[in-house]
Parts: structure tokens; C-alpha cells; sequence
């Protein structure tokens, strides 16, 4: 069995979205679990969640990665997946997932993010439909889709470097490596990052190219591209040269 961990706060808007995205995997639902860590939500994320997920359960761990952790502790699965409320799965990931570790001494794989929701706060504080606004739209679509792609390059090349890029939103790791090293750290950001500098003494990590997920870039939307890359192009500096990480990440308003 996969247990699939999913981390939320204040995400009733997104939530549906992302688990009728599990409802249509390409593997039977009984293959798979999916268990939400809400962290005191304000809104009716959880009981949204209750409609489709297995478990629902308030978040007791600091942070992203102790949520992931929580969901983690109560799991039944040989392996462990997470991903974001927000982010919308390809109809074959858990498949690519049970595919993956099927290979010799694998502990971890990850793969790409596509940006979805893009213009979507622009939409949402105006009613413009000009062309003006029209071409602001493409323009950023355009943007984030290189962004994403040259990040996609990135993961393909880093692991030859001996550094594996792994995003929270679209991972997997095997259940005995990942409870061997305590899960997730519970830093303020980067933590999927972090957790792959660890486990990577476990065995081998594997980038697939087609487990695709579709990640939601409000986040970037507000800090800006630049601005959100640069933060998290620092931490992973910091992380490499064993220095502080730096920042905040969970629970902020989008």
C-alpha cells in the first residue's frame, strides 16, 4: 500500500480539487491511502477533506514537515507519498510511484511541477477582461512555464552532482528509510530539500520526468518569481554549506 500525506491550512478553495485528482489514479482505490493533516484550519478545509480522504487528523508537529510527519506516524503503507492541498496529481502517479520502487534498492523518487492557477489573484481583484489584462496573463504564463522548466533541467542534472532537488509537493520515500531517519526535519522551509541530503545514505533517489504534478503558484504569484526563487535558491545554499536555514513558510495566507 502508498499512504499519500497531505499537509493543509486554510485550503477549502483548493482541497476538492486536489483529492478528486486521487479519486481518478489509474490504480484501484483500495491500492493506496490518503491521509490529511489539517494544521487548525479557519475555514471548512477539514470537512471538505472528510469526503475523500481516508484519515483527516489535526496537525500536533512544528511546521510542513512535522504535518507530514504526523500523517506519516499514523500511516499504513510500505511507502510514503506527499503532496500539497493545492497541487492537482496526473492521473498515473501513484502508479509511476509503485512503478518506481519496484526498481533495485530505491528509497526515494521525485519528480516535476507544472504551474497551474496562474493569473489567478489577478483575476480574482478585477473584473477587467481587456486585453491589457489578457496579455498580463500570457505574459506571466509564458514566464512561469520557463521558470519551471529550466527548474525541471535543474533536476535532471543536480543528481549527477550528488544533490537531489526533491519538492514536498511531488515525492515519495520508502517507509523504513524514511522512519529511520525521523521523517521530515521540522525547519521553517526547505524541508524537502533537506530530506533528501539524508535518506540518500539509504539508497538511491530517482528523478521521473513523466510523475507529473500540476503545483499551484499563488505563492510565487505574491513574493514574485524573482523574489521566490532567490529565497529558496539562499536556503539551499545555506542547507549544502550546513548553515542555518533561514525564513517562514508554513501556515501563510494565499
Amino acid at each position: 500500500m502508498i499512504s499519500i500525506i497531505i499537509p493543509t491550512y486554510n485550503e477549502e478553495k483548493n482541497i476538492e480539487r486536489c483529492l478528486k485528482s486521487l479519486e481518478n489514479q489509474t490504480v484501484p482505490r483500495n491500492e493506496f491511502e490518503v491521509i490529511v493533516v489539517d494544521g487548525q484550519s479557519k475555514d471548512r478545509t477539514a470537512d471538505f477533506a472528510k469526503k475523500y480522504a481516508d484519515k483527516v487528523i489535526q496537525q500536533k508537529s512544528k511546521s510542513v514537515g512535522g504535518a507530514r510527519n504526523d500523517g506519516a506516524n499514523i500511516s499504513k503503507g510500505e511507502i510514503i507519498a506527499t503532496t500539497d492541498a493545492d497541487c492537482v496529481l496526473s492521473k498515473n502517479w501513484i502508479e509511476l510511484i509503485k512503478k518506481n520502487f519496484k526498481r533495485k534498492n530505491v528509497v526515494g523518487i521525485y519528480g516535476p511541477l507544472k504551474p497551474i492557477d496562474v493569473g489567478m489573484k489577478l483575476k480574482e481583484k478585477t473584473n477587467d477582461k481587456t486585453a491589457y489584462i489578457k496579455l498580463k496573463i500570457m505574459i506571466e504564463k509564458i514566464k512561469l512555464n520557463t521558470a519551471f522548466m529550466i527548474e525541471e533541467i535543474f533536476m535532471q542534472i543536480s543528481p549527477k552532482l550528488g544533490y537531489h532537488p526533491i519538492w514536498g509537493a511531488n515525492c515519495a520515500f520508502d517507509r523504513k528509510a524514511f522512519l529511520e531517519i525521523g521523517g521530515y526535519s521540522d525547519l521553517p522551509v526547505i524541508d524537502d530539500c533537506e530530506i533528501g541530503v539524508r535518506i540518500k545514505s539509504f539508497g538511491r533517489i530517482v528523478f521521473d520526468k513523466n510523475m507529473k504534478v500540476g503545483y499551484s503558484v499563488r505563492r510565487i504569484e505574491k513574493v514574485g518569481l524573482i523574489n521566490f526563487t532567490t529565497f529558496l535558491g539562499f536556503n539551499v545554499i545555506r542547507l549544502l554549506l550546513g548553515k542555518k536555514i533561514k525564513g517562514r513558510y508554513a501556515k501563510e495566507e494565499y
